[in-house]
């Protein structure tokens, strides 16, 4: 995809603004806040820099480096109307004027002043040249002018880098003005070949199906789509479109405002997964918000953006935006609890799931989801509740349940319920033959309870087939080897394991038994050391130091299994 012009922000202080005065040079009163807002920036906390940026301009009025900062770091936030003001500081013959004319753009069209905002593209004081071109045709249905935003979108395409973007944007133009089979003919792929699927253009697509009087075809679209991503609100949906209850008019984006919102959410969510992209997809997804404040799915963008920089508290506060009668409600709160995870904060992840739960009981989504909050703060009872009643609301025959089963399966374990951990991991072996994760942990399971070792070697061996850079698979091939007696055997897997995770305090243990039973004492309590640096579970401490004090085979005299250990 083509880069527009922003892509050349000055994201770091001290680039495109030009020369900023010292501390020195404009008085004490700058340097607190200046170099706090420049460690804000490195951090990526757009709202201290915000903060610490308009503080440094209140001691220094008119620096155009601060002015620049101050109005990147309010957009970031989505506060638009701040950076507006902020932004009519910057003298017009002052550079950085990409960055004055992106919040114009946005403040303008959120107005609905589309003539002003025509008149910016024209004299090249836009967003940059992709946006611009999109925004065009989407102003040009504002003005009535169906036939004219045709053009503008076709004129774009001719780019075959974003064919499908232009594409996607004239069929919703199409739908907008109510011709319905002219944009179902693009989104099907029937008019240009097909495009990629997105969950916006999926619900647009149903969203036409139901206007042209064709719900079962929309039903099967969001069967096929959720069979694969139980999104929830296109599960809400359907189930909408299938009682009947769904809105009699088309309400996907109508107005030429949606439409801008749109753009810019379309190219954040492309922009996102590029490297090298840096806080552009943030400016835009904030931009698509406060152009239409209705554009749940923007926030929700924004929140995955702020939280893959680890900014998460911003990013939690950003799924608060969205109220409980959004249809992306459900989504910002998975999200909110995943920026409390990562933030430290479990037990408030854990609060805001069970709320959910109360909410949604009959959401599988949100049940898993509280399911994996339980585990993680080792709760496995609560948790073996939360994935049952997850999967008491799905069909457990498809085979992306799998892993509510193997993480169920994993709490079993954990509450020393073997034949449940047993069942489960079966049962999700049925629904995904070969996967990994399973093979091992249920071998790993059969060889800690030293049964059916031939059958847990077998498994072992697939995952580690399947993930042969997996230390901790690698490790329990080794294990199994050295449950089987095949000491010899054992050493390169175990060694191997090692090298992958060398500062896993249990791998590394294990590591020394396998020595010891071949002969290699001393390299056999190096590695026992080496566990005990890396500060194992007290048990595993103890018994460790044991080792260390009379030797392996005394203390498997003691635990009654000679040539077995732990």
């Amino acid at each position: 995809m083509r880069r527009p012009l922003l892509a050349a922000l000055p994201i770091i202080i001290g680039l495109g603004f030009g020369h900023a005065a010292t501390a020195q040079e404009s008085g004490q009163g700058l340097a607190g806040p200046y170099l706090a807002a420049r460690a804000a920036v490195l951090e990526g906390n757009h709202r201290a820099a915000a903060v610490y940026f308009e503080n440094a301009l209140a001691a220094d009025p008119g620096n155009p480096l601060l002015i620049g900062n101050a109005i990147f770091a309010n957009a970031a936030l989505g506060q638009w109307m701040r950076a507006e003001t902020i932004a009519q500081m910057l003298p017009s013959a002052q550079g950085g004027q990409e960055l004055v004319n992106l919040v114009g753009m946005v403040r303008g069209m959120a107005v609905g002043d589309l003539v002003g905002v025509r008149a910016a593209i024209e004299a090249g004081q836009g967003a940059g040249p992709l946006i611009d071109d999109l925004a065009m045709g989407w102003i040009y249905l504002g003005e009535g002018d169906m036939s004219r935003a045709a053009e503008a979108f076709v004129a774009v395409a001719a780019d075959e880098s974003v064919a499908d973007i232009a594409y996607t944007h004239l069929a919703y133009a199409r739908a907008a003005v109510g011709d319905f089979e002219g944009a179902d003919a693009i989104l099907s792929g029937e008019a240009f070949g097909p495009l990629a699927a997105s969950t916006r253009a999926i619900r647009a697509r149903a969203e036409v199906l139901v206007q042209l009087d064709r719900r079962e075809d929309a039903l099967e679209l969001l069967d096929f789509y959720t069979n694969v991503v139980p999104d929830p609100a296109m599960l809400a949906m359907r189930a909408e479109i299938a009682a009947g209850a769904a809105p009699t008019g088309y309400g996907f984006l109508t107005t030429a405002q949606q439409g801008v919102a749109e753009v810019f959410y379309g190219i954040a969510r492309a922009l996102g997964g590029e490297s090298g992209s840096g806080t552009l997809p943030l400016l835009y997804a904030r931009a698509a918000h406060g152009i239409d404040p209705t554009h749940s799915e923007a926030l929700i963008l924004a929140g995955e953006l702020l939280r893959d920089a680890g900014q998460y508290s911003l990013a939690a506060d950003t799924y608060v935006e969205i109220g409980a009668d959004d249809p992306q409600f459900v989504d910002a709160q998975l999200g909110r609890a995943d920026a409390y995870f990562e933030d430290g904060r479990e037990e408030a992840a854990v609060g805001v799931l069970r709320d959910l739960a109360t909410l949604h009981p009959g959401l599988a989504t949100v049940q898993a989801a509280l399911g994996d909050a339980l585990r993680r703060t080792d709760r496995c009872t609560e948790a073996v509740d939360a994935y049952t009643a997850a999967l008491d609301l799905v069909d457990i025959t498809q085979n992306r349940y799998w892993f509510i089963y193997y993480t169920r399966g994993i709490c079993y374990e954990n509450l020393d319920d073997f034949a449940g951990s047993e069942a489960d991991f079966r049962q999700a072996l049925v629904l995904n033959p070969e996967q990994p994760q399973v093979l091992n942990n249920l071998g790993y399971s059969l060889v800690e309870q030293r049964r059916n070792l031939d059958e847990a070697l077998g498994m072992i061996e697939r995952a580690v087939a399947a993930r042969p850079d997996s230390g901790y698979i690698v490790d329990s091939l080794g294990w199994v080897l050295y449950r089987l007696g095949r000491f010899d055997e054992a050493v390169a897997p175990m060694e191997r394991a090692v090298a992958l995770l060398p500062t896993d305090p249990i791998i590394n243990d294990h590591l020394g038994d396998v020595y010891w039973m071949v002969g290699r004492k001393r390299e056999a309590q190096f590695q026992w050391q080496r566990a005990l640096s890396f500060a194992p579970a007290e048990t595993d401490a103890t018994r460790i130091r044991r080792k260390l004090e009379i030797g392996l085979y005394r203390v498997l005299e003691e635990e009654g299994g000679v040539g077995e250990t732990q």
